[in-house]
């Protein structure tokens, strides 16, 4: 019998061969927001590894919406044509190739994580004169000292997002994605809009729930309108900013986003065409800390799908083929994302049929396969 964890899932009309997905996790490796030959090799050797979706790291919708001047991007039609060939390689491995559409909003502008600050500064906010941009966010509530105070975004720049996230998804079928995902997670900009850690407008978009949700449901229903009805539609949350009384992290009552929000906007989402959520936490405020080990964000997946009635993804510190598997039979999300663990060993899922005793359901890819593969 075929572990559950080795079984297809079909969403809409792409079926993705087993239930291991390939997080999005940034290279900072573009060069004018275009894909080069790392992101080939990257994503190409997890596809050759046996994962089933592999969704390319966060792909800004405009250039200000990069975290550093090496992030990938969708907004010029010049973007399509190399990820073209990332993306035939995928499919030419049998992966279910995916791209996150982001804007890094306030967190804007900085140097990729193994540059240095000039003049020794604490990493923040690039200068325009040292190759960094006027970051932009729902209201002038900055990340941190370092970081630049971001510029109020207008009514108008709000609207244009919502067409440049609509383009960019218009781009990514052009290249040959099936899946696409909306950031709406770690303190950029849709999370940013979500929490009123960050969102203090008192216009249409700011307040409520309903009006800090606002922009992620246009969004989704432009994306929607040029996004093929047979392809899936995904979407990243920040299930809490752990600041929830109760929740680790949370040394005081504060107002922020919660789980009983992202419940709630899970099943608005679901409402408006979104097929899965992808369920991760936190960034809104550099002075929270973090689960250190388990898979502590499970529970906002398992959640998320009883109460929304939505598919979702389990991400973080999955690490075992025996907990991945569990997860997928328990029914408490119905795909697992792993990251660190894949960028390790890009043949996890190989690895991980052997584990569970399925040498035959999944092999290394016949040029390796041949010489290192079960007899």
């Amino acid at each position: 019998m075929t572990p559950p964890l080795l079984t297809p899932l079909t969403i809409r009309g792409v079926t993705i061969r087993n239930r291991i997905g390939v997080s999005p996790m940034c290279m900072y490796s573009s060069v004018d927001g275009h894909a080069t030959d790392w992101h080939l090799v990257h994503l190409g050797a997890r596809a050759a590894g046996g994962s089933g979706l592999i969704i390319a790291e966060a792909t800004a919708v405009e250039a200000r919406g990069r975290i550093t001047p090496g992030d990938a991007g969708l907004w010029a039609d010049s973007q399509i044509e190399p990820l073209r060939r990332v993306v035939a390689f995928q499919k030419q491995h049998g992966a279910t190739p995916a791209i996150q559409l982001a804007h890094a909003g306030r967190k804007a502008g900085c140097p990729r994580p193994w540059d240095t600050m000039p003049d020794g500064r604490p990493r923040g906010t690039l200068k325009p004169s040292e190759g960094g941009w006027e970051p932009v966010a729902p209201s002038a509530v900055g990340w941190s000292e370092a970081y630049a105070t971001p510029r109020e975004l207008t009514r108008e720049e709000i609207r244009g997002l919502v067409k440049a996230w609509a383009d960019a998804a218009a781009r990514a079928d052009a290249a040959g994605y099936d899946v696409v995902e909306v950031h709406g997670a770690h303190g950029y900009l849709l999370h940013e809009f979500h929490s009123p850690v960050t969102n203090r407008r008192t216009d249409e978009y700011g307040g409520s729930f309903a009006n800090r949700t606002r922009l992620t449901r246009e969004v989704v229903q432009a994306i929607r309108r040029v996004w093929p009805d047979r392809k899936p539609l995904l979407v990243r949350l920040s299930c809490t900013d752990w600041l929830e009384p109760g929740l680790l992290g949370a040394k005081e009552p504060a107002e922020s986003w919660t789980l009983d929000e992202a419940v709630a906007l899970s099943r608005e989402l679901k409402g408006l065409g979104v097929d899965l959520i992808d369920c991760s936490s936190g960034g809104i405020r550099v002075d929270v800390q973090y689960p250190s080990s388990g898979m502590y964000q499970l529970p906002f997946a398992t959640r998320i799908r009883r109460e929304a009635g939505i598919m979702t993804a389990a991400v973080g510190n999955i690490r075992d083929a025996h907990d991945a598997n569990a997860i997928v039979e328990r029914a408490e999300a119905d795909i697992v994302l792993l990251a660190r663990e894949i960028l390790r060993n890009p043949h996890w899922p190989v690895h991980a049929a052997a584990v569970l005793g399925a040498e035959k359901a999944l092999r290394y890819p016949s040029q390796y396969d041949a010489f290192i593969g079960p007899r």
